[in-house]
């Protein structure tokens, strides 16, 4: 195999790829369709930046000079008895609605993610009381350093609240497997929707382009409830406003930048300093160049991830 016949676009706009609908100019994006692709561009490529749904990042609007590699296109999943093996690839409400029509109960919290299996493994999505790591089984990831494909225990994943193993960069997720439970179709089906229902009424949608939670929730408090008591839903900055049902999003209201967004991140963060003496701590990553100014915010909304 070459890199030549996988799918690739050089000088790439990314923007409309990201849920945000923030973004820049790309020097080249690869669209793997395979595993044994996904492999060879992980075996070839120097510090390729992985990308499954683009929906917890703010984009760079000055664009991103290295290459990235997109998952999009691995989303294969099986269903065998009560175990689900899905694709890195495969978004959230493909697998909800998988596991569903297969009577298997686990899956219902992610029917509303606009995210993939990996970005959801990666840090450890849940929503409703169900977190991704309670169902998974093993994790096929590649070993950037070994330059070899190894399969992880679900004990071997170093889950905790927004965490995983694979947040340290040297294993990349390709597939995972999930061991769901036999539960009425009927009783899947409610919860599936008083999720989406719950969703509705407090997330925006991605009619509203936006990236999810802002901020991780710290420990034994509620990053939304610091927010909406520090006052946060009445901030605002150029084309981007804090969401007037949940203060923990952000909403781009035009063409908004990824300056703008940080602007309005580091008024959030600032607040709650200055209200509650607590440094809250963003959940959404920043990816791509920077300007001297989002230079300047990034030094202090990311200072515990950058230690």
């Amino acid at each position: 195999m070459e890199i030549k016949e996988i799918e690739a676009k050089e000088n790439f706009d990314i923007k409309n790829m990201t849920t945000f609908k923030v973004g820049g100019i790309v020097k080249k994006i690869y669209f793997p369709a395979n595993q044994q692709e996904f492999v060879f561009l992980l075996s070839k490529i120097k510090n390729p930046v992985i990308l499954g749904g683009c929906s917890n990042i703010i984009f760079s609007s000055q664009g991103y000079d290295g290459e990235i590699i997109s998952t999009i296109k691995m989303d294969t999943i099986q269903v065998r008895g009560t175990h689900i093996i899905a694709e890195c690839g495969v978004k959230g409400p493909m697998a909800s609605q998988s596991a569903y029509n297969s009577s298997l109960s686990g899956f219902e919290f992610m029917i509303g993610f606009p995210g993939t299996i990996g970005g959801n493994i990666c840090m450890n999505a849940g929503a409703h009381g169900q977190n991704i790591s309670d169902t998974l089984v093993k994790a096929c990831v590649y070993d950037m350093k070994s330059k070899e494909i190894v399969y992880l225990e679900k004990d071997k994943m170093e889950f905790g609240y927004r965490q995983s193993l694979l947040q340290n960069g040297r294993y990349i997720l390709l597939g995972a497997e999930f061991e769901l439970k036999k539960a009425p179709q009927q009783d899947i089906k409610d919860l599936m929707d008083r999720n989406l229902e719950f969703r509705k009424n407090i997330q925006p949608s991605l009619a509203n382009p936006n990236a999810g939670s802002v901020f991780k929730n710290p420990e034994n408090d509620s990053a939304g409830r610091l927010l909406d008591k520090a006052g946060v839903k009445e901030l605002c900055a150029d084309n981007v406003k804090v969401w007037e049902k949940h203060a923990n999003f952000i909403v781009n209201t035009g063409e908004a930048t990824s300056e703008n967004i940080l602007e309005l991140i580091y008024k959030m963060y600032t607040t709650v300093k200055e209200t509650y003496t607590i440094e809250l701590e963003p959940e959404i990553k920043f990816l791509g160049k920077k300007n001297k100014r989002e230079e300047e915010i990034c030094k202090q909304i990311y200072k515990k991830t950058q230690k």
